[in-house]
Formats: C-alpha cells, sequence, structure tokens
C-alpha cells in the first residue's frame, strides 16, 4: 500500500516538471503574434462576460485596469 503511494507521487512529481518548457528565442516570435492573444478574441470575451454577470451580478470590466477605487 505505502509503495502504491509512493508510485503515484512519483509519477504526479515527474507530469509537473513535465509542464515546464523552455522557449527558444526563435519561437517566441510566434507566440507574441496578435492571433496567440486570448484578450483579443470577441467571442471569448462575451462568454466571460456572462459567467461573470450570471456569477457575480457584474458587467463588463475585462480589458481595462482599475475599477475607479484608485489601486490601479
Amino acid at each position: 500500500m505505502r509503495a502504491t503511494y509512493a508510485l503515484i507521487a512519483l509519477l504526479l512529481a515527474g507530469s509537473a516538471l513535465t509542464g515546464c518548457a523552455t522557449v527558444r528565442p526563435s519561437e517566441r516570435e510566434v507566440l507574441s503574434r496578435p492571433e496567440m492573444n486570448p484578450a483579443d478574441d470577441l467571442e471569448e470575451e462575451i462568454f466571460h462576460s456572462h459567467v461573470e454577470a450570471a456569477r457575480e451580478g457584474a458587467f463588463g470590466g475585462h480589458g481595462a485596469a482599475g475599477g475607479g477605487c484608485g489601486c490601479g
């Protein structure tokens, strides 16, 4: 039983470490293209606004910093 928990812990640690990736400078150009920015997707913005309005009773505020409180 103890060996099973140790094996599971080892597999989880191994899978967590494989999620880290180093991006080469030549790949950064592709990742910085405008279509890679999820904030530019209008349909995604509408969906997030709908979810936030349903969950919190709030509306809008996506894409702009600050909320009028001066905390920026």
